[in-house]
């Protein structure tokens, strides 16, 4: 039976946001990042990373890079006791026609595939109104964190999401949205 599952945005929502970050060096986790995680891992739930990386079709780096920059992101969640069961980015840039990148919901549903995961009964937390746009189309609740973009994101939200500060707070909602479930 397939497991519910928390989708994450990378950027904004996990670390500090770095337009286009390529360089390992420039990861920072965000405020509450690593207690939101270990709170939600320390509930069952699986930890999936899916992040519009397009700065890959920009030109701008090549996956290796951004796939550096997610190993280094996991190396700081593992010395902070968190797991992420799947890394999935897309490479392309916002003109170009993909299934992939945020609002669409190619990641989050090849992660449900791959890791036998129910959209239905999973979560998405990000930063961006495409973060729940990408929730919203693979049928998965969306929380927006203020962090990041989310700030100047917050007013713009209309479909009645719920807004958080961070992902401690979108980790106290969701164990609150899951008691009442």
């Amino acid at each position: 039976m397939s497991r519910p599952a928390i989708f994450l945005d990378r950027d904004g929502t996990i670390i500090v946001e770095r337009d286009y970050l390529a360089d390992p060096d420039g990861v920072e986790l965000e405020t509450n990042a690593a207690e939101g995680l270990r709170r939600l891992a320390g509930q069952g739930w699986p930890l999936v990373v899916v992040t519009n990386q397009s700065g890959i079709g920009r030109g701008y780096f090549d996956r290796a890079a951004a796939e550096a920059v997610n190993a280094r992101v996991g190396e700081y969640l593992a010395a902070e006791g968190v797991e992420i069961a799947g890394w999935y980015l897309c490479p392309h840039g916002p003109e170009d026609v993909c299934d992939c990148r945020k609002p669409a919901p190619g990641m989050l549903l090849e992660a449900a595939r791959d890791l036998d995961l129910d959209p239905a009964r999973s979560f998405m937390v990000g930063d961006k109104r495409a973060d729940l746009g990408a929730a919203k189309a693979a049928g998965a609740r969306g929380i927006l964190v203020t962090t990041g973009h989310g700030g100047e994101e917050a007013g713009k939200v209309t479909d009645g999401s719920p807004i958080v500060a961070d992902l401690l707070a979108a980790a106290i909602l969701i164990e609150s949205l899951v008691a009442r479930d």
